[in-house]
């Protein structure tokens, strides 16, 4: 049998705040909408903004931070796998299919009172074997200037 591969890697913004449920056997579920955007050029030389809406899905300890953590307009970074899942449609009998990307590993963007932030804050990454945090220390976006105009002597330096 051939070699496959099924692994998705996301970088976008929540589009409202996640469903959280739990399934029958009482494993906590997490359902959410990340947006992504394309840009490119038109025929006329504008730039044009296509986004593409993703349905998230995170279980057991990833759907605890997502409940924890995430909230609309939250950048996340998502690594995980497509899967399609389809049922019949109660009212009009009618096979409906949906496409999902089932979270793997994710990382916090935005700091926890930043809706949509790109930069700063906390951070965590986690995945079903544990989870890390870390601390981005770089500040809001804007404050390059300032940083590369501050002049840093040995005495700044903490090792």
């Amino acid at each position: 049998m051939a070699k496959s591969v099924n692994k998705v890697f996301l970088l976008g913004n929540v589009g409202k705040d996640p469903e959280i449920r739990s399934t029958a056997g009482g494993t906590m579920v997490a359902n959410f909408g990340l947006a992504t955007t394309d840009r490119t050029k038109d025929a006329q030389g504008n730039w044009q903004d296509r986004t593409e809406w993703h349905n998230i899905v995170a279980y057991a300890r990833l759907a605890e931070i997502v409940r924890d953590y995430v909230k609309k307009g939250h950048k996340l970074f998502i690594e995980g796998r497509i899967t399609t899942r389809s049922w019949d449609d109660k009212e009009s009998g009618k096979k409906v299919y949906r496409t999902e990307i089932i979270v793997n590993d994710l990382s916090l963007l935005s700091g926890r009172d930043e809706g949509g932030a790109s930069s700063g804050g906390y951070s965590r990454a986690a995945s079903s074997s544990g989870s890390t945090a870390s601390f981005d220390q770089r500040g809001p976006a804007g404050q390059d200037d300032v940083a590369q105009s501050a002049e840093i002597s040995d005495d700044d330096i903490p090792f």
